[in-house]
């Protein structure tokens, strides 16, 4: 069976200049491409943070389409709590406001929404897995030590906890791959 995997996301948005900025300056995407086809009158932006793919993210210029978003969220991965403190730290520094900080078990995330209001997730990965959903608030200032002991108390309390590497296998079994 083929199975295709997401490999990129598109939203519309009213200034792209502003947009673009946000996401080179904030998240730290590069620009891989810009401009518009011949063939239809957008402006596009296409951004990526991996070698390997030419955009992972794409912002089109339609000041009537981006009036309603439709994504219910728009997730961006970090690698550790210290990421997280600076992509925080950031986004504050934008003005903008943290809607909500929650450990989900398998992750811990905040969540706030950008210029132009899309929800966006910023998550980290921890050791474990349980089922979802859940969001119990964490505090990001607390030592990684205390987020750790605190989210593992919250996972070997939830029942389906295992670990982080028992869940990837039993995807893999799962998705047949």
């Amino acid at each position: 069976m083929i199975k295709p995997q997401l490999t990129h996301v598109g939203i519309y948005v009213n200034d792209l200049a502003n947009m673009k900025r946000f996401y080179t300056e904030v998240f730290g995407l590069t620009v891989t491409d810009q401009g518009g086809p011949p063939d239809f009158h957008l402006d596009m932006v296409f951004m990526s943070a991996d070698p390997g793919e030419h955009h992972q993210f794409v912002m089109v210029a339609d000041t009537e389409k981006s009036a309603a978003n439709m994504a219910q969220q728009i997730s961006f991965l970090v690698q550790s709590l210290d990421e997280m403190r600076t992509m925080h730290d950031r986004i504050e520094s934008e003005g903008l406001a943290i809607k909500r900080m929650v450990t989900h078990g398998n992750a811990w995330s905040f969540y706030f929404n950008d210029p132009e209001d899309n929800y966006i997730e910023v998550y980290a990965h921890t050791p474990w897995h349980i089922p979802q959903p859940v969001g119990v608030p964490f505090d990001l200032s607390q030592s990684d030590q205390e987020i750790m002991a605190q989210t593992e108390a919250l996972c070997r309390d939830t029942q389906g906890f295992t670990s982080r590497e028992e869940r990837i296998a039993a995807m893999r079994e799962m998705i047949g791959s």
